[in-house]
């Protein structure tokens, strides 16, 4: 047994044997010179080709059209403007005369260049568009060497997908009944691919670097989107703890029809509220069906980044007004861009920082390009008469950041007043707790904050000082770490000094074992994968607000993280026995 770690891109846990597809791959490219003579027979194979590719494209656009998102389309489309683009027309022509070799190696070269620098880049977005490049270059390369390739339509059998990095054209045309989880080489949570699994609700793990050398044929894998975890030929304890999993989402499933529109209430008349995290508006039409009363984490910045330009003002009101009718009069909160770190936006961020998580990001970013901040801002001003919407800025560090921000959003007022459009002028302003001098310093900023989200994954990232994605220290990012835990509760506690609410959007907001830590330390609102919201309100609707106010006074006197967790682990086999790990 083995067992990997990667990117959770699709929720979900499922069981299955492996099918493993190298389709895509190329790994003998016909090389061999050409007389000069020859390069405009050459060129004239190239052009059927790329005809070709580009007939095939459009039939799947023409034939798929009704299953497809705008934002699917666009990944086709796309590609057909590379197939049409002079320059990468020029490039392969220039190879063509003067390297004197064959075609089908001119196309395999450049790709293989283009996709390398890609790859190369310290921007997440650009590694990520190097699959686009590969599924160009690949649909070229069939034309030219006459190669029938295996669909992934024509599968007759149920699987787990294993792939060193899936085109989108097969993603989109793979018999989605027979694909029951996707695992991944290369991928992160913006790729294609990503985009495509959770469309397709396929449960899936990116980003494993070397799975397709681990995985044979046939092997039983089991794939956990929800923890980002791939186990290779599971032993008996695996298996048993999938089965027991397996079973507990079943029941669960089966409770929510019964709980779906039921309050996030204990058994004692705590009231909380459990909101969705998206990141595409996609997304907002079926996070109402697992009982999500808003969302409380809408990502703005990949409406920026899935072109990989900034998005122009009207484009980004159809993509807010969409969230928001979808959602009706349940509160929809948008952050701001939060770009940089691992983030970034190639027309404007073009330089390598040494330590980019630290530097210019989030609100730093805004703040330093004011005219695409203002954009923003005046967009959601004109969508906030659409339905109940709430902004709210990332990575605050104090209490300058946050009154140049509003004086920003002052600005876009009166620019919206000037033009004419309406806006809700009582919109609320929010920030996200994410930095230990915000959290140290939340008493001051609730007085200029209408709420709070706390957002744990970046919290404990510089709580601890931890790279999250270093696989030698990640260990150490521990969300019960008491210095974490302390940030939480000063957080929420300043919030209700000053009368506003406190909510949390990072990743602990979703994980049951931390629910009755939260309840306890006071927390007013949960925003998490939609997909986990049921079992949170199980939870909460099982417990009671002093056994979890009891369990957070014991653990705000631990020492350690283990401590923390030996306790939390005990409370939760006392209450909940058929919940845990």
């Amino acid at each position: 047994m083995e067992r990997l770690s990667g990117i959770s891109a699709s929720s979900g846990i499922v069981m299955g044997k492996a099918f493993l597809y190298l389709e895509g791959e190329f790994p003998d490219i016909p090389r061999y010179s050409i007389q000069k003579s020859d390069t405009d027979h050459e060129w004239k194979r190239l052009l059927s080709a790329i005809d070709a590719a580009k007939a095939e494209i459009q039939e799947l656009l023409d034939t798929s059209s009704h299953e497809m998102t705008k934002e699917q389309a666009q990944i086709f489309q796309a590609q057909l403007m590379m197939l049409e683009d002079e320059e990468f027309h020029g490039q392969m022509k220039e190879r063509l005369e003067t390297s004197l070799e064959n075609i089908e190696w001119v196309v395999w070269d450049i790709s293989h260049e283009l996709t390398q620098k890609l790859i190369a880049s310290a921007d997440a977005y650009l590694r990520e568009r190097a699959v686009d490049i590969s599924d160009v270059a690949s649909r070229i390369l069939f034309k030219l060497l006459s190669i029938k390739r295996f669909s992934l339509a024509d599968l007759k059998e149920d699987v787990i997908l294993v792939v060193h990095d899936l085109l989108p054209s097969d993603a989109l045309a793979m018999n989605k009944e027979r694909v029951k989880g996707i695992v991944m080489d290369m991928g992160g949570r913006t790729s294609h691919t990503a985009i495509l699994a959770r469309a397709f609700e396929i449960p899936a793990v990116l980003g494993l670097s070397r799975v397709t050398k681990l995985i044979n044929d046939g092997d039983t894998v089991i794939v956990d989107g929800n923890a980002g975890r791939v186990t290779i030929k599971p032993d008996k304890k695996a298996l048993s703890r999938f089965k027991r999993v397996a079973a507990q989402i079943n029941r669960i499933s089966d409770e929510l029809h019964a709980i779906r529109d039921l309050p996030a209430e204990t058994l004692d008349g705590y009231r909380v509220c459990l909101k969705a995290n998206i990141e595409l508006p996609e997304e907002a039409d079926h996070v109402l069906k697992y009982g999500a009363e808003g969302i409380g984490l809408y990502r703005s910045e990949f409406l920026f980044l899935t072109p990989g330009y900034p998005a122009e003002e009207e484009t980004q009101y159809q993509a807010y007004r969409r969230v928001l009718e979808a959602m009706g009069d349940r509160p929809v909160t948008i952050r701001t861009l939060d770009l940089g770190g691992d983030k970034l936006l190639p027309n404007l961020q073009s330089y390598d920082e040494k330590n980019p998580l630290l530097g210019w990001r989030a609100i730093r970013f805004c703040l330093s390009l004011p005219e695409l901040f203002k954009t923003q801002l005046k967009t959601l001003l004109r969508c906030s008469t659409e339905g109940n919407l709430k902004i709210m800025f990332p990575m605050i560090s104090g209490i300058e950041e946050l009154v140049n921000a509003i004086t920003v959003v002052e600005e876009a007022k009166a620019e919206c007043l000037e033009k004419g459009f309406p806006f809700n002028e009582n919109i609320e302003i929010g920030i996200m707790i994410e930095i230990p001098s915000a959290a140290m310093t939340a008493d001051i900023l609730a007085k200029k904050s209408d709420f709070f989200s706390i957002g744990t994954n970046d919290l404990v990232q510089y709580s601890i000082a931890v790279d999250r994605g270093n696989e030698k220290v990640n260990y150490l990012a521990q969300p019960f770490h008491p210095g974490v835990l302390r940030f939480i509760k000063r957080t929420i506690d300043a919030a209700h000094e000053n009368g506003i609410k406190a909510a949390m959007c990072g990743e602990l907001a979703g994980d049951p074992m931390a629910t009755a830590v939260l309840l306890g330390l006071g927390l007013d609102e949960f925003s998490m994968t939609a997909s986990s919201i049921p079992l949170v309100k199980k939870i909460i609707r099982g417990s009671t607000i002093e056994s979890c106010r009891i369990l957070a006074e014991k653990i705000m006197e631990c020492s350690s993280y283990q401590h923390v967790t030996f306790l939390v682990e005990a409370w939760m086999a006392e209450h909940f026995p058929d919940i845990g790990d």
